[in-house]
């Protein structure tokens, strides 16, 4: 049985460094898009993807929903999908990381029960991380995060001290993404390379 869960793909980046739209570069065989939903089938009740671009994204046959309120960049972005979720608890993904490691993302799921926000936290030079589209969001996140963007602040972590944050630290991401290959993201052509590389030595 499903989980009461709604994977949401986030694809409402402008792909400013990469010169092409992320979603539909070929990592492997096929767009990218494709590789993701494949990597998440069943994973949740439902699966959606967050878009201002819909034309594009038609002939997947997966609902589509634009930005509820445009121009407000990531935390926009994971409102929206909260906002278009027809369950209680959505998980967020980019569109622009390739490396689904579903054992990590069914582990996250597994403790919605700890925070209203589940979120991996990775050591960047000293400075402990979080990674908001690897992460699971309650809709009771909506009305801190509505708060958080009419007062100007659109870091995506803006909202995180008005809810519950449950951080999963590098210990526990370990047992499952010892490689961190989850948090893998193609922003420029020479990451693009590099995700192919890394795709051809996984298999």
């Amino acid at each position: 049985m499903a989980l009461a869960v709604t994977v949401a793909i986030i694809a409402g980046g402008k792909s400013s460094r990469m010169g092409t739209d992320k979603s539909f570069v070929h990592v492997r065989s096929r767009p990218l898009i494709e590789d993701i939903l494949a990597q998440v089938d069943g994973l949740g009740a439902e699966t959606i993807i967050i878009t201002n671009q819909p034309a594009s994204y038609a002939y997947l046959g997966v609902p589509h929903f634009p930005d509820v309120l445009p121009e407000m960049g990531a935390l926009g972005g994971i409102y929206s999908a909260l906002y278009h979720s027809s369950q209680p608890h959505t998980l967020c993904l980019a569109c622009d990381m390739p490396f689904v490691v579903r054992p990590l993302l069914d582990y996250l799921l597994t403790l919605i029960p700890e925070g209203d926000v589940i979120v991996p936290r990775l050591m960047v030079e000293g400075n402990a991380e979080a990674e908001p589209f690897r992460a699971v969001y309650a809709r009771t996140c909506l009305g801190p995060i509505c708060a958080a963007l009419e007062a100007g602040r659109r870091r995506v972590i803006s909202f995180f001290p008005d809810v519950r944050v449950r951080y999963v630290d590098e210990p526990e991401i370990n047992r499952f993404d010892p490689q961190h290959l989850s948090f893998f993201n193609i922003n420029t052509p020479a990451d693009l390379e590099r995700a192919r590389q890394l795709a051809s030595s996984l298999g």
